[in-house]
């Protein structure tokens, strides 16, 4: 298929021009929603320019798009890398997006890969163009895979909420990449009711793909959301997510790491954790669900009289916390489902869902269970008062913003 590539315009007298290229992908719908989008005269797919320029980035990349130090870079649209290219990002970059709101987002599609490593003292950010920037200004950043999820059998391959690209497949050791010391602000702009954007998302992302010292700040939805995939994420840090901070569905079997989820004034769940996506159904043969692994997680809300459930399992998932801290909440865990397709107690009483050594801190209520199936606070939890959660103000230090 053709496919325009659409690579930005330098804002000090760059000549305009318009190019275009085609792949062997296989179609897909693609809108783009970018304005003023042209090529830069200064690449042809590579390199991002050179010497001190401002450029502007939208549109699908059928070819690698590294970008320059030297340069300052704009997202003003879609910005979509095909399969088969990478984006590289250096250390100490700061990419600005058009305060446009769910159209302007960087999607890693199916095959291709991104390299964003920062670190500790030169983190990659991504944030907001606004004078007063705010939660929603952009969409955020979105990585698909082809490892497995529960919403299709088979070799087949569900479709993004935003992009409408695919994801899923059969690879758990598929690689999308390196996110490392990266922070996505002000992010989760909203398309319609049903569909918005988080901070980061990841479509059946494989077990390849690096994700560690990445936090969301100020976003609107979600913090981190993982549809299916066997992706891990290790030091991950979510600041005042107006939705749920962490959040999984379709069959999700990776391992979080050193988890830190603080609320500010408009929030939801640390955790919303789904065994399969309730919209679409539970669709694997065999059927599984969600299962992952979560270790060192600290959530802070804002009291219990003012912050409902810090953590909710639900729609059969299951799942296993180790050294967990809770402060601040209504209630600790709120277990939701039934004793047939959402049998989210049942992962309980099989031992396949489980907690060891959490302190729970200002929470009114430790489990609310509400699946139909019969279980006690001791089949679910073990080691109450022994859980110190993750040690965020060492591992966070320097990077991070707004703890």
């Amino acid at each position: 298929m053709k496919n325009r590539i659409l690579f930005g315009f330098a804002l000090l007298g760059a000549l305009l021009m318009t190019s275009c290229a085609s792949d062997d992908t296989a179609d897909i719908n693609i809108t783009d929603n970018s304005d003023n989008s042209v090529t830069n005269n200064n690449t042809t797919g590579g390199s991002g320019g050179t010497g001190g320029q401002t450029i502007f980035l939208s549109g699908t990349y059928t070819t690698d798009l590294t970008l320059d130090a030297n340069n300052t870079y704009k997202i003003n649209g879609s910005l979509i890398m095909a399969s088969g290219t990478t984006l590289t990002i250096p250390p100490c970059m700061t990419i600005e997006a058009l305060a446009g709101g769910a159209d302007v987002y960087v999607a890693i599609s199916q095959g291709a890969r991104i390299d964003a490593q920062g670190t500790a003292d030169c983190p990659i950010i991504f944030t907001s163009d606004a004078s007063a920037p705010a939660a929603g200004d952009w969409g955020g950043l979105i990585l698909l895979g082809s490892a497995p999820i529960n919403s299709v059998s088979g070799t087949a391959t569900s479709t993004s909420e935003i992009a409408s690209l695919p994801y899923g497949g059969t690879n758990a050791s598929d690689n999308s990449g390196t996110l490392r010391y990266v922070r996505v602000q002000y992010s989760g702009g909203s398309a319609d009711g049903q569909s918005e954007n988080n901070g980061v998302s990841f479509y059946g992302v494989g077990n390849q793909t690096t994700v560690e010292y990445v936090q969301v700040f100020e976003g609107k939805d979600d913090g981190f959301e993982f549809f299916g995939g066997t992706v891990n994420a290790n030091f991950i840090s979510v600041v005042n997510a107006q939705d749920d901070s962490i959040d999984w569905t379709e069959g999700y079997t990776g391992t979080i790491t050193n988890a830190y989820v603080k609320h500010g004034a408009d929030h939801d769940k640390g955790i919303e954790a789904d065994g399969f996506n309730t919209d679409i159904g539970n669709n694997s043969n065999p059927i599984y669900f969600s299962a992952p692994t979560v270790n060192n997680l600290t959530i802070i809300g804002l009291g219990s009289a003012n912050s409902s459930e810090a953590i909710r399992l639900r729609a059969g998932t299951r799942a296993t916390f180790n050294n967990v801290s809770l402060e601040g909440y209504a209630e600790g865990f709120d277990l939701d489902g039934n004793d047939t397709d959402s049998p989210t107690g049942a992962g309980v009483t099989s031992g396949e869902t489980s907690v060891t050594d959490i302190l729970f801190t200002d929470i009114t209520l430790k489990v609310k269970n509400d699946t139909g199936v019969s279980f006690t606070d001791a089949d679910l939890i073990s080691g109450d008062g022994n859980g110190t959660g993750t040690d965020y103000a060492t591992w966070g230090a320097g990077w991070t913003v707004g703890n």
